[in-house]
């Protein structure tokens, strides 16, 4: 992708949804950080499912450490790896009690420290929860960012840095629910839905995919 098609390609996206949002639900930040460290491998669809029974009962790190990790196996069985993911919030609930008075860190070293967080979790919580200019680079955006000449790399870390350089400033806030919308319903793994994109014009994927009237 050209440098001067790198504006236009993301007032194109923001014109389409002027203020994109998480499909993970969430009314805390807690229960942001809590439904991201679940939907690793896992859909948000079948996060959302699962929240909504568990943030009923518990949706404070106390709350979820009062449950007990069988008692939150139970609320979370539906996605997958539960048992790893239960044993990796239990912990991060205890230490967020313990060393944070029950809040999330703002800060990346310390959200990074918590079981189950890596750095696109923390990326996601700095960008969505506090609106810092973070690049959360998960399947969607590595595979959106490679395909079109955004921000081509061979591997997250320098998918998230060549994006940082890339994406300009007023945009930064957003780029990651663009990135992601865009690479969950129209520049999909399988087969792009290039006939219907709206940033084709400034996409480097060739050949571009035709519509399926005339795939026949």
């Amino acid at each position: 992708m050209k440098d001067e098609d790198v504006e236009p390609f993301f007032a194109t996206l923001k014109a389409a949804n002027p203020m994109p949002r998480s499909e993970l639900e969430y009314s805390t930040v807690f229960e942001l950080l809590v439904a991201v460290l679940l939907s690793a491998q896992a859909t948000d669809a079948g996060v959302n499912k699962a929240t909504r029974r568990l943030f009923h009962v518990a949706n404070t790190p106390q709350r979820i450490l009062a449950l007990g990790l069988a008692g939150v196996e139970d609320y979370i069985k539906t996605i997958g790896l539960y048992r790893t993911k239960a044993k990796h919030l239990m912990e991060t609930c205890r230490i967020l009690v313990e060393q944070h008075g029950g809040q999330v860190p703002r800060d990346r070293a310390a959200l990074e420290a918590l079981p189950g967080v890596g750095r696109k979790t923390a990326n996601v919580v700095l960008n969505v929860a506090f609106g810092e200019d973070a690049m959360a680079v998960d399947t969607h955006i590595f595979r959106v960012s490679n395909r079109t000449g955004l921000a081509p790399g061979r591997n997250p870390l320098e998918v998230e840095q060549r994006l940082m350089e890339r994406v300009p400033p007023a945009y930064r806030t957003d780029a990651h629910h663009w990135l992601i919308l865009h690479g969950r319903y129209v520049c999909v793994a399988r087969l792009p839905k290039c006939w219907q994109c709206a940033v084709a014009p400034f996409c480097d994927y060739q050949p571009k995919t035709p519509p399926p009237a005339l795939r026949a």
